[in-house]
């Protein structure tokens, strides 16, 4: 069994260098997936929105560039310190562990890119969902948008060398125990660095047994941003929508 931190998303997201080696993913389409969503759900032009892990809080921002009221939450001390910086009106951030609901209720509550099935405790995927489940007011929407676990499995590279801001980031995957895992190792000013993500290989299946344990009504499964139906084999997103 491969040794990881059992909160090595504590450590790893705190460093400034998880924000150079994922600083080129895709915020246009998240853009559009978020628009899609709102439009999709129909949100009144007030509504509160909770972005639960929300890193950074670009896509807060965004959201509140779409007249939400909006929470952002994350573990990572240094991202809210970072996100803080652009809170205004109807856009605040706090530090806050996603098992444990906040004292308020929202309209919506967002869990978007892969940002569940980090814990080695099976308890607090559960615990996270019925944190959300509080968070939400009569009639409000959950949203976990998750990887295709079975695809990402399929096409796993073992293997690849990336270079962003001239640091090589090595770096490995593999899948254990229905963990994907993925090891970064590289060197910066002369100092050696080594994190290991593991993320839940979750599938439709899991999920549903989880809303069953927490009382959660499941309404929709999307496969990807554009709201398209959700393909096993195909699809690249598990986008689930619940009451």
């Amino acid at each position: 069994m491969t040794k990881v931190n059992s909160k090595w998303y504590a450590e790893w997201f705190n460093t400034k260098y998880y924000h150079i080696l994922y600083k080129d993913r895709d915020y246009e389409e998240a853009q559009l997936f978020m628009q899609n969503l709102v439009d999709f759900l129909q949100l009144d032009p007030l509504a509160k929105v909770l972005d639960l892990a929300c890193g950074k809080g670009r896509h807060s921002i965004y959201l509140h560039q779409l007249g939400f009221q909006v929470t952002g939450t994350d573990l990572s001390k240094n991202s809210i310190a970072f996100a803080k910086k652009h809170e205004k009106p109807g856009l605040e951030f706090k530090i806050q562990d996603m098992c444990k609901p906040l004292s308020e209720e929202f309209d919506a509550v967002f869990n978007l890119f892969t940002s569940f099935g980090y814990f080695k405790d099976e308890t607090n995927n559960l615990n996270t969902l019925k944190a959300i489940k509080a968070e939400l007011k009569p009639g409000g929407y959950g949203v976990i948008d998750f990887m295709n676990a079975k695809k990402v499995i399929r096409e796993l590279v073992a293997e690849d060398t990336k270079t962003v801001n001239g640091i090589k980031f090595h770096q490995k995957r593999w899948v254990e125990n229905n963990f994907i895992f993925k090891q970064i190792d590289f060197k910066d000013d002369g100092e050696y660095f080594s994190f290991t993500e593991r993320v839940k290989a979750l599938s439709l299946k899991d999920f549903k047994n989880y809303f069953d344990q927490a009382g959660i009504q499941l309404l929709n499964v999307f496969g990807d941003y554009h709201l398209q139906d959700f393909d096993e084999e195909t699809s690249d997103r598990l986008i689930l929508i619940f009451q």
